[in-house]
């Protein structure tokens, strides 16, 4: 923070009055002052006073009345003074705090690479603005982050960015942002050859921390890899599909890394009226919807032994020629025989697909 910004405050409120005004830092530091040559006076025990006040209300000692300026974080790092513990001290003292924290949020607003960051990723920043805005921060334009977001299932807990910034300390390199009260992406730079099971780890590692320190559940998207921070935006929003992909196919993850959603992906983008065709043609002889739970059922563990009858059999505790029986049923249902390797990847399409309707015929209830 630099103080030239509350100097040019105090010097506009200074021929108002003849009161001194001033601007202490937390360890008790003048940084400005109506009265130049008292800049640099150390007032340890002022600073004290102001960290011990309840609720940060303007207090009077030694002949002055103090009060907190505000932070992002709630805490306390810097307090307007005023000469005097009367009440026109108090009154002054309040409407030079006003004045002075609103032009320290404007500056933190501008000049805070957190915020930088969420303006890129919420794209709340012109393209063409991001490299200025870089440079003046002495931003990295060209190193590599990656996006989780990380989402509380039930109750939220407003404890979760803290938690997570224990996690990442560094604030110039990793940032913690909240995007509502549920969600909060956590952007990491990482190394350019950074592996996906390094990823997963990070996020593995936050679930656990929060699980034992907040005891909330999450689900943790994994956006890919951004070599530039125009990029952070599609980061994000990777992040953001993986979690919604993840809910329809992956419903026993709780983390989800957008490389590897697969068909999925492709399937969640499709329009629902291309995906009824889609069952309806495949499905000429009898709708999905005639299969039953087990069949459905079996027809699962054939695809997770990777079509392989003996395994599969041996994994449902039936003789092999049960399983075989079961197939030809599914065959003279559908038309599509499991054991042939286009038709398997047909059915296991409409499937997912089918399972895709379920969900946005939820979303409408």
């Amino acid at each position: 923070m630099t103080h030239h910004i509350f100097s040019d405050v105090i010097q506009q409120m200074k021929g108002a009055t003849d009161r001194q005004i001033g601007v202490i830092d937390a360890e008790g530091t003048v940084v400005a002052c109506s009265e130049a040559s008292e800049v640099g006076i150390k007032l340890p025990k002022l600073s004290r006073v102001v960290a011990m006040a309840e609720d940060q209300a303007p207090v009077h000692f030694s002949g002055k009345t103090v009060k907190a300026l505000t932070n992002f974080g709630g805490s306390y790092d810097y307090a307007v003074f005023v000469d005097g513990d009367d009440e026109l001290a108090h009154s002054l003292c309040l409407m030079a705090q006003v004045a002075l924290n609103c032009t320290k949020i404007y500056y933190e607003e501008k000049h805070d690479k957190s915020t930088f960051v969420k303006n890129i990723i919420t794209d709340n920043i012109l393209p063409g603005d991001i490299y200025i805005r870089a440079k003046e921060l002495h931003f990295p334009s060209d190193q590599n982050h990656t996006v989780f977001l990380v989402r509380q299932l039930g109750s939220p807990d407003v404890g979760m960015v803290e938690v997570l910034q224990s996690l990442f300390p560094d604030r110039q390199q990793d940032f913690v942002i909240s995007i509502n009260e549920t969600d909060v992406a956590v952007v990491k730079t990482v190394p350019a050859d950074a592996e996906q099971s390094e990823l997963l780890a990070l996020a593995s590692s936050m679930e656990e921390t929060l699980k034992s320190q907040l005891f909330v559940k999450t689900i943790i998207g994994i956006g890919g890899v951004a070599e530039h921070l125009r990029e952070l935006a599609d980061s994000y929003k990777e992040a953001q599909v993986a979690i919604e992909v993840g809910k329809v196919f992956d419903t026993e993850k709780t983390i989800i890394t957008y490389e590897n959603l697969g068909i999925g992906r492709l399937i969640y983008q499709l329009p629902t009226t291309l995906c009824e065709i889609f069952l309806d043609e495949v499905f000429k002889k009898n709708s999905i919807d005639t299969l039953d739970q087990e069949t459905l059922f079996t027809i699962n563990k054939f695809f997770e032994n990777n079509l392989n009858v003996s395994e599969t059999s041996r994994k449902l505790f039936v003789h092999r020629n049960t399983l075989v029986y079961r197939l030809e049923k599914i065959k003279k249902l559908t038309g599509l025989d499991l054991r042939e390797f286009d038709h398997a990847i047909i059915f296991k399409v409409a499937l997912m697909v089918k399972k895709y309707l379920a969900s946005r015929d939820n979303k409408m209830f």
